[in-house]
């Protein structure tokens, strides 16, 4: 079995991470001769994995109920459609219509191209202005709700999360941002080193690195696999910093943390803001792999089934967060393939449709999950529930940190 707990038995979690690494890497290869749609759900899984392991910091360490995550996405995704299509020829059309003096004034700043083409950054130029533009509304949401905790909090960030996508699906008028409800596409795919991630033009979805090729669903998998192993790697560190002690004694008790000088403030709003801005750049890539972006991508069933990765894998445990995310993700794509051609193999037609077994399948799933293993299929050890490392004699817990 594997184990990652670094520190009971370091070299056995070395091990499991040499094997596990082994096994991602070889998998789009081993899925190839299945078709490229098996690789591409665990693209999607990988995002999700990222959105999971972000709203952890939120949740899992700092203990604060947040069903409007799905908000940070949403602003990352539509910067990156904003400033990498030609959608900003379309705001700027509609900035002149409305007022000719400033629209003319700011088509002459940027340049009569942008006037016809739109803006074209590099998504690696979007992407840390996206995590930042997420953490900044991030910090906005804590802000007004730093009082407030257990459903009203829940409440507060359900309604944020709705506002935004609103936002969204009508900021098309008087100046056409969004492009509302219709969504913006022809996002340009991503580029690393010069190298087209969607494969050049003509080339059938097929990414050339010299004389080796593969489709392009495989170069996006190894892009996401990095970027979640950075991901995870940066929540581990804060979680055994001294950041991540306190967001910890805030969620066990955070009247006994304030008295022992910690700023509850200050901490809190750093977690809703370091959360948020791996929305942002998870929103970025899901907008770059997809070409698309659309309201409906956004909406409250995406918070809850990503709090549901936390909560399903093991609260405030980064690997159970990992685990509660490839199965969440992956289980219903993978129902989607299987249910309709297992029910003409067994009744030699659909009875029900994939849709809706696959939902009915996936909440028995939670529920089952939820009824047998209530700390989640990965609970967190016991030594990581609460804070350690300041304790002056070993083996004892204070369970609070100083400022």
């Amino acid at each position: 079995m594997l184990k990652f707990d670094m520190q009971k038995n370091p070299k056995q979690a070395y091990i499991s991470m040499a094997l596990l690494m082994a096994a991602l890497v070889i998998f789009p290869f081993a899925a190839a001769p299945f078709g490229n749609s098996w690789v591409r759900i665990a693209d999607m899984a990988l995002l999700y994995i990222m959105l999971a392991v972000g709203l952890n910091i939120v949740v899992g360490f700092a203990g604060l109920l947040d069903l409007g995550y799905i908000a940070f996405y949403a602003i990352g995704a539509y910067l990156t459609a904003l400033l990498a299509s030609p959608q900003f020829a379309t705001v700027l059309e509609s900035l002149i219509n409305m007022n000719p003096a400033v629209g003319e004034a700011l088509a002459s700043m940027l340049g009569e191209d942008i006037r016809t083409n739109g803006i074209h950054l590099s998504v690696w130029v979007i992407v840390p202005m996206a995590a930042a533009l997420a953490g900044v509304f991030g910090a906005l949401l804590g802000a007004p709700t730093l009082k407030l905790r257990g459903d009203y909090l829940a409440i507060v960030t359900l309604g944020f999360g709705e506002i935004i996508r609103i936002f969204m699906n009508n900021l098309n008028d008087p100046v056409n941002i969004t492009n509302g409800p219709q969504g913006i596409n022809m996002i340009d795919p991503i580029r690393v080193f010069g190298v087209n991630l969607a494969g050049e033009p003509g080339s059938r979805a097929t990414v050339f690195i010299g004389s080796f090729s593969m489709p392009s669903v495989n170069a996006y998998y190894f892009l996401f696999l990095l970027l979640t192993i950075a991901t995870v790697f940066v929540t581990s560190r804060l979680q055994h910093s001294r950041l991540g002690r306190a967001w910890v004694a805030i969620r066990e008790d955070e009247i006994a943390a304030k008295a022992m000088g910690i700023n509850t403030r200050n901490v809190k709003l750093l977690a809703f803001s370091m959360g948020a801005t791996f929305g942002g750049v998870s929103g970025a890539m899901f907008a770059s792999f997809q070409g698309f972006v659309s309201p409906e991508s956004f909406s409250l069933m995406e918070s809850i089934v990503v709090l549901a990765m936390v909560v399903v894998g093991g609260i405030g445990h980064i690997p159970g967060v990992v685990l509660g995310g490839v199965l969440l993700a992956a289980l219903p794509e993978i129902l989607r393939h299987t249910v309709e051609p297992l029910q003409q193999k067994l009744f030699g037609q659909v009875i029900l449709e994939a849709e809706v077994l696959r939902q009915g399948l996936f909440g028995t799933a939670l529920v089952g999950t939820m009824l047998s293993r209530p700390a989640g299929l990965w609970p967190s050890p016991k030594h990581e529930e609460r804070p350690d490392a300041d304790s002056d004699s070993k083996g004892q817990s204070t369970g609070v940190m100083a400022a």
